[in-house]
């Protein structure tokens, strides 16, 4: 009996040893999509040995982007990273970040390797849990944080239509229903895919990157709003995207969350060109994605708050009164001290001075020559 208990122990080790899951352990890639008439980022490229870096880094990173100090309790290994992803100019900053966070895939696959935008910055992440990281801003005044997250319902067969014209398809409305068309889009790999605005997976997936592109199209209005103003803050574009997730859910197949991968690569790629043109190029795009199970997947990254401490001047709280005889008294006693201690001093110097003997040892005639 006690063999077989042994037996059962070192075999829950050992699965617990090898299980990535078991041990919260969990791997993803991030994308960092430099400007394209401005570089802040270090090129990198697919056929580069890709180092690893913590989610830790990534926010460290998007701080540093934004113009302003890295976290207190950055190490030194992940500073040495972080040198070989940003250019190390602290002047040159885009001070403008566009982050998403897409759960349920590893990465863009092979999809982003014929693009310079994409393939020049793909870096590796491993990271041991799944705990939030908290981006560490300043005060609110300093940096503006714009949400992507809002689901948008207020959707016509019109704004589907063009939406499907942005990423190269076409839709077809269903005359008999509103919003119940079938969206035909080419892909690369394919002859072309077909959504089917009647099937809820298909449904929440196509109004997931609509409301991706209408709340970023929010964010550069609010962008030119900001501009106009005397001082511009720092913006943090911040979003999750689950449209892949929604359709793992659904269908077992893998092809069509592949089809949705590629449909997200080419809605991105239409969001960061408009972004360039807005921001002047003065913004750089981070997209991580998370490969977690459905119930380990959730939003990595907090934007934590850190007021700076303003100065305090020292005051005195109640004036002293100079005239009162105690005070009187207690300056006039200490003047006197002074100017006899003081005078006693000049006198016995004076004395040594006079009787110094004149040697070539002597401090004051060090550098004299006596034959």
């Amino acid at each position: 009996m006690e063999f077989r208990v042994s037996i059962i122990w070192t075999l829950l080790l050992i699965v617990s040893f090898f299980s990535p899951q078991i041990r919260g352990e969990a791997s993803g890639s991030v994308f960092f999509v430099d400007s394209s008439s401005n570089q802040f980022l270090r090129a990198r490229s697919f056929s580069d040995e890709q180092p690893s870096l913590l989610l830790q880094d990534v926010g460290a990173a998007v701080s540093i982007l934004l113009g302003f100090a890295p976290p207190s309790t950055l190490s030194a290994a992940s500073s040495s990273k972080l040198n070989e992803v940003l250019i190390p100019n602290p002047f040159k900053r885009p001070r403008a970040v566009f982050l998403l966070e897409v759960n349920g895939i590893n990465g863009l696959g092979k999809i982003v390797q014929d693009n310079p935008m994409f393939s020049n910055s793909f870096w590796g992440t491993n990271f041991l849990d799944s705990d939030k990281v908290g981006i560490q801003l300043p005060d609110e005044s300093d940096v503006s944080v714009v949400p992507l997250d809002e689901q948008l319902e207020d959707w016509t067969d019109k704004e589907i239509s063009d939406f499907s014209s942005l990423i190269g398809g076409s839709y077809a409305t269903d005359a008999s229903e509103p919003l119940n068309g079938v969206l035909t889009i080419p892909l690369a790999n394919v002859a072309s895919v077909n959504l089917h605005m009647s099937k809820k997976a298909d449904r929440k997936f196509i109004l997931s990157l609509m409301s991706l592109t209408r709340n970023v199209q929010r964010a550069i209005q609010m962008h030119d709003d900001l501009s106009r103003g005397s001082n511009s803050p720092a913006e943090l574009l911040t979003g999750c995207f689950n449209g892949i997730k929604v359709l793992q859910e659904q269908y077992e197949s893998d092809s069509i969350a592949q089809h949705g991968v590629e449909l997200l690569y080419a809605t991105l790629t239409k969001i960061f060109n408009s972004l360039q043109e807005a921001y002047k190029g003065q913004i750089v795009g981070i997209i991580y994605c998370d490969a977690a199970a459905t119930q380990e997947s959730g939003k990595k990254f907090d934007v934590i708050f850190t007021p700076q401490h303003t100065a305090r001047w020292l005051a005195e709280t109640n004036a002293l009164n100079a005239t009162l005889p105690e005070v009187v008294l207690v300056r006039r006693t200490l003047a006197w001290i002074t100017g006899i201690i003081l005078l006693v001093s000049t006198l016995m110097g004076i004395c040594y001075l006079l009787n110094m003997p004149l040697t070539r040892d002597t401090l004051l005639y060090s550098n004299v020559k006596l034959d």
